[in-house]
């Protein structure tokens, strides 16, 4: 069994769950997310906790377990807190720029890349080489952080691209001329 699947979920005040057939609800201060649960994952809804189990103990089943316990967590950590991501943008030249709902990057191609804000993601600049994102969906949330990412990853050499604010780039040694 999952360490992490047995561990209870437990529930903040300010945060209300319902669950109506296998439709998961989470309301609080800063939303609501829904999330459907797999038919073999069984939940017990307290007011003060929620644990999770599973009827049947084959293997496929066992990784749920573990899975959906922490995709309810984070549905009630993102309600009650929400989730942030911090993008550093290195290297001489590269910008970003809010323009409307999109990103306009300056990253060193002939032309930007505009990146329409998907909904439920907040967006802040700081300077113009840090962006800050915020929501309370944490899967919405990585995944854009990663997509952000993808457009110009930090090469190993003088550590430019887009990276998270808390990643370590490895530097490598460059070429050193061949002296005879």
């Amino acid at each position: 069994m999952s360490r992490i699947g047995k561990k209870p979920i437990i529930m903040p005040k300010e945060v209300e769950v319902t669950f109506d057939g296998r439709m998961l609800s989470a309301k609080g201060p800063k939303g609501e997310l829904h999330r459907f649960i797999h038919p073999k994952v069984e939940l017990n809804i307290d007011k003060s906790q929620i644990a999770v189990s599973i009827s049947d103990n084959s293997k496929e089943y066992k990784s749920l377990f573990g899975l959906f316990r922490s995709l309810i967590s984070n549905m009630v950590v993102g309600v009650n807190e929400g989730f942030k991501k911090t993008l550093e943008i290195v290297g001489v030249g590269y910008r970003v720029e809010l323009s409307g709902n999109q990103l306009v990057f300056n990253l060193g191609y002939s032309n930007p890349i505009k990146y329409d804000i998907p909904p439920g993601i907040e967006v802040q600049l700081d300077q113009k080489n840090k962006v800050i994102l915020s929501g309370i969906d944490k899967e919405l949330l990585g995944i854009t952080a990663a997509k952000i990412r993808s457009f110009r990853p930090p090469e190993p050499y003088k550590g430019k691209g887009v990276k998270y604010f808390e990643e370590k780039v490895r530097r490598k040694a460059g070429k050193t001329g061949a002296k005879a």
